[in-house]
């Protein structure tokens, strides 16, 4: 029964940090506003890759899942080792396809390095150009996620982290990361993030289960997370 508690206590807590995130995200989606007027620029082409909606696909499963994230939240780091377990089962099970949605609210928590955006950029860099990484890239960056207000990790770091993830680093790929080829289409997608149930901004994580976005208070225990699509 103390487990429990303590369990329950936990994800109180979280859900109060995540609301927290939601309202302070609105600055940040204003600057992306602004600079998304210009355009979307280079957009990220791959079968994988519905850029009218900036999600990447993992899973062939009937349902959905759509999560919208910022490799610089801490929350989201937090979502990620919770569920993620879960959220994984389902997809190779094929019961969900899994559209995750890399977008930037926190570039002003990496001193002027833009590091929320360049991330973004860098795994929709590994979804078209070595697809089968891109999950496991993205765990990497969670496990090395810089501090809010640190300078974020460089592109060299970024590169490196790939690599460690298996990703296939060619010449092409690495251009990507260094270039930031996709940031200008991260901007361009973030204000499109759809709000959470009563929230006043866009946040991160943002979870839609087939289509309609939920509160994560709402969320089941991560061990019953597959009871969201029944």
């Amino acid at each position: 029964m103390a487990t429990a508690v303590r369990k329950k206590n936990w994800f109180a807590i979280w859900i109060t940090i995540a609301v927290v995130v939601i309202v302070v995200a609105v600055a940040g989606v204003v600057i992306a506003m602004n600079s998304a007027a210009s355009g979307p620029g280079d957009q990220p082409q791959s079968s994988h890759i519905d850029t009218s909606t900036g999600a990447i696909s993992l899973g062939s499963g009937s349902k959905t899942m759509d999560t919208y994230i910022d490799l610089q939240c801490p929350i989201c780091q937090q979502f990620e080792e919770a569920y993620g377990p879960g959220i994984q089962q389902l997809v190779t099970a094929n019961t969900i396809t899994l559209k995750i949605h890399p977008i930037s609210i926190l570039d002003r928590e990496s001193s002027g390095t833009q590091y929320s955006t360049r991330a973004a950029s860098a795994v929709y860099s590994v979804a078209v150009r070595d697809y089968s990484h891109v999950y496991a890239f993205i765990q990497m960056l969670y496990t090395n996620q810089p501090q809010e207000g640190a300078t974020g990790l460089t592109d060299q770091q970024l590169i490196d982290l790939a690599k460690k993830a298996g990703v296939n680093m060619t010449s092409d790929l690495q251009n990507d990361f260094t270039k930031h080829t996709y940031a200008k289409y991260v901007t361009f997608m973030t204000p499109k993030t759809p709000l959470a149930p009563g929230a006043s901004g866009i946040g991160t994580p943002t979870v839609a289960v087939n289509g309609k976005t939920i509160a994560l208070s709402t969320l089941p225990a991560p061990t019953q997370i597959g009871n969201l699509f029944k």
